[in-house]
């Protein structure tokens, strides 16, 4: 087995590192848009984070990985395996988290899997051959280059992100399997853009540059070469630093249910976006759970300002409006600037009684169905 780079060893490229965190997560946030110059580490994080992840329990015998803990997630075939008496709960085994690497030249076939059409004529027999959805359920979906991926593609790759299951239809039959996985897409902005469509349906986009500080420049070029000369020992060596970025995702992850958010927060993401002209209202929800992944993170069960913050840094940036230039209207210093206004002038104003704001919180959780 080929050794993958530590996650823990990756030089500076914070923002970038906790995006792909925060979605590990919470796989519901929506995947990340990483952009940025060649030779910047952005496939090296993407494969660092799979080999990071906890193992994952998957029912024995499912070729989709399905959860034996979540029945109402599973797989066509599986439903029939409990249909027919088999007890799938306590069937289980463990697997390592996926990782699928999709060409720019994947088709729709390819992406979602095929029905034999002919078999289920000739013998009344349902055959699915598995995707590349079914290959990525539970782990990370990584697509280089996504820019140049044929657009229908990627519109299939996000719609399945965002439903969590591959429903494939032909002549009448079908099948059904969960597709739960993190959807990371990196590009070189210099060979093309996404469409405004494609690029807003991206949870969170992180825009990365090479380090320019000399002496980290050094340490990227010493780590690099220590792990091409020994990489088992370079990865021993990192370890115990993954072993325990590794546990916290697995706290941070228990944690997730019981995080919280009232309904100030909630006011405070919604204007802080309108103040910025942000089409639509996924932006509202990716702040939103960003912020609870964040906070779960740093093992806290209650939503910050800072957290606030910290996601809009990552859900933001992309889906600002640009001028004719390319640019956008706002830097992220402007961002960060806005919002502390806001926040500065929400504090100033008398606060709402406690019962009101469980009431806030209450009937938020029921119009988002956390």
């Amino acid at each position: 087995m080929t050794a993958i780079f530590p996650f823990t060893a990756i030089v500076d490229q914070e923002r970038m590192k906790r995006a792909l965190i925060l979605n590990a997560i919470d796989q519901r946030i929506g995947g990340v848009l990483i952009r940025g110059e060649r030779g910047t580490a952005k496939s090296t994080a993407a494969r660092a984070l799979a080999a990071l992840l906890p193992q994952v329990k998957a029912v024995k015998g499912c070729r989709f990985g399905c959860d034996p803990e979540r029945p109402e997630t599973w797989c066509t075939e599986c439903q029939a395996r409990a249909e027919a008496g088999e007890d799938l709960a306590h069937q289980w085994v463990w697997k390592p988290v996926p990782f699928v690497n999709l060409p720019v030249s994947a088709t729709e076939d390819r992406v979602v899997g095929t029905l034999d059409i002919e078999r289920a004529i000739q013998r009344g027999e349902r055959h699915f051959e598995p995707g590349v959805l079914a290959a990525a359920n539970r782990g990370i979906l990584y697509i280089d280059e996504v820019n140049l991926l044929d657009d229908h593609v990627v519109d299939l790759l996000l719609d399945a992100a965002a439903m969590g299951v591959n429903i494939v239809e032909r002549e009448g039959i079908s099948f059904w399997h969960p597709a739960r996985f993190i959807l990371v897409g990196t590009m070189n902005p210099e060979e093309g853009d996404l469409r405004p469509q494609l690029l807003d349906r991206f949870a969170l986009a992180v825009d990365i540059r090479g380090v320019s500080d000399p002496a980290q420049r050094v340490e990227i070029i010493e780590r690099n070469i220590a792990f091409e000369t020994a990489p088992e020992g370079f990865r021993e060596a990192w370890q115990p630093h993954e072993k325990a970025l590794s546990e916290r995702i697995a706290r941070a992850r228990d944690l997730l249910p019981e995080v919280t958010y009232t309904g100030r927060d909630l006011l405070t993401i919604a204007t802080f976006t309108a103040s910025l002209g942000v089409d639509g209202h996924r932006a509202d929800m990716v702040i939103l759970k960003a912020a609870r992944a964040q906070a779960a993170y740093e093992g806290r069960t209650a939503v910050t300002t800072d957290d606030i913050m910290l996601a809009a840094e990552l859900a933001l940036p992309h889906r600002l409006k640009r001028t004719p230039l390319g640019q956008s209207e706002v830097t992220f210093a402007e961002l960060q600037e806005r919002l502390n206004e806001l926040v500065g002038r929400r504090e100033s104003q008398p606060s709402t009684t406690p019962q009101r704001h469980r009431q806030e919180a209450e009937k938020a959780k029921k119009v988002l169905g956390a």
